[in-house]
């Protein structure tokens, strides 16, 4: 005889209350429950709305905000686990394939956690905090399996001491090219000497030592704050950020345009072109391997891998060039109709007014750069290969 086991609750961060007082459409994401969209966000008492006049909430409007204006994303849900001690560069070396030893106190970079195999166990931010002193970042729902791997591989190593935080940090993502002008109404701190993927300490909204990361999941500029995970500290900063970006129609944005913000900008997402049935080599991230620092898990099976003649699939990017919308999952076919991969992400891309993908290919119909058909709902729609990323951001003049 069996009892039966009800289903964890979902875990929350602490603007719950306050994502369901603005009537956000709340989902249930890898065990969070988390904002989707904000369907009924009214219009800013100043300046314009986001999105075009009338446009009144939702994801499209979310989107657009980040691409003109501002928006603000509550990215509490994500993991922090801490390295600390004489070994930690030795401990962040060896589970992760970008070299660690580059980095500056005050600077992060993007690296991954790999399998022997080469495949993902999970991507993340590398912040070096000190010389014996890094804060990992990581996806909200493998936070668990990534601090319980990571302490397979080096928790017994001499001068480490690893410790999951994540329960102690509430993080905001402000994102848009407003992203400054509203967080520097908060703050004396000289956001500008931030430099891309750097990070610095200082007061914002009178909270003291906030951590102010100039990083990104949206293809814009913007920051990340860390604070305290207590609700007040959390609401207190949620509320100075949407009034001091009200005059640039700042919105409140969810993890539906957090998704099609990162595909337009081509930004991987684990479980999709990243997880541990795909490879660094096929996932293109190769930019952030770095081979030549040393050993680290997965390196001897991606120099073999290079070694056989390099990746056998790849992904690339699509764009519909006839009706129809490539989801998750679709079936790619050749035009002359033999199997040919699988979309990785799909979805309307609102700032480029397009339907666009990401697939996983065999590596000879990458290199033909021809038109491929992906099956939408029984139909075969035509779409077109082109250059990842889909949307870059304007330069500064």
């Amino acid at each position: 005889m069996s009892e039966s086991v009800s289903a964890a609750p979902l875990k929350k961060t602490s603007l719950n209350e306050t994502h369901r007082a603005l009537k956000a459409k709340m989902v249930d994401f890898g065990g969070w429950d988390m904002p989707v969209e904000y369907p009924c966000f009214p219009p800013q008492r100043q300046g314009p709305v986001a999105g075009g006049p009338g446009s009144g909430g939702g994801l499209i409007a979310e989107h657009m905000a980040v691409r003109t204006g501002v928006g603000l994303f509550d990215v509490s849900h994500m993991g922090e686990i801490q390295f600390r001690g004489p070994g930690a560069l030795a401990a962040v070396q060896r589970i992760s394939m970008n070299d660690a030893a580059r980095l500056a106190d005050g600077q992060a970079h993007y690296s991954a956690l790999l399998t022997p195999s080469g495949t993902f166990v999970d991507d993340i931010l590398v912040h070096r905090l000190g010389a014996n002193d890094y804060l990992l970042v990581v996806n909200a729902g493998t936070t668990e399996k990534d601090f319980a791997w990571i302490k397979q591989q080096v928790g017994g190593w001499p001068g480490i001491h690893l410790s999951n935080y994540s329960s102690y940090y509430s993080q905001l993502a402000l994102q848009g090219p407003r992203s400054l002008e509203t967080l520097a109404k908060l703050t004396k701190v000289d956001l500008a000497a931030i430099k891309n993927y750097w990070f610095t300490w200082g007061t914002v909204a009178d909270i003291p030592n906030v951590m102010i990361a100039r990083t990104g999941y949206s293809g814009e500029d913007g920051f990340e704050v860390y604070i305290p995970s207590d609700e007040p500290t959390t609401v207190k900063m949620w509320n100075a950020l949407l009034d001091a970006g009200a005059e640039f129609g700042i919105r409140p944005c969810g993890l539906g345009a957090r998704n099609t913000l990162r595909l337009e900008a081509g930004m991987s997402l684990y479980g999709h072109e990243i997880s541990e049935e795909i490879n660094v080599l096929e996932a293109g991230l190769t930019r952030w391997l770095k081979l030549d620092k040393g050993d680290f898990v997965g390196r001897d099976a991606l120099l073999a891998a290079q070694a056989a003649g390099g990746p056998k699939r790849r992904i690339i990017g699509l764009e519909m060039v006839e009706r129809g919308i490539a989801r998750d999952g679709y079936a790619v076919f050749s035009l002359s109709g033999e199997p040919a991969g699988t979309i990785t992400s799909g979805s309307p891309a609102p700032f480029l007014k397009t339907n666009i993908a990401m697939a996983l290919v065999p590596a000879a119909v990458a290199d033909s750069g021809s038109d491929v058909l992906v099956d939408v709902r029984g139909n075969r729609v035509r779409a077109k290969q082109v250059p990842i990323p889909f949307y870059k951001r304007p330069k500064k003049a």
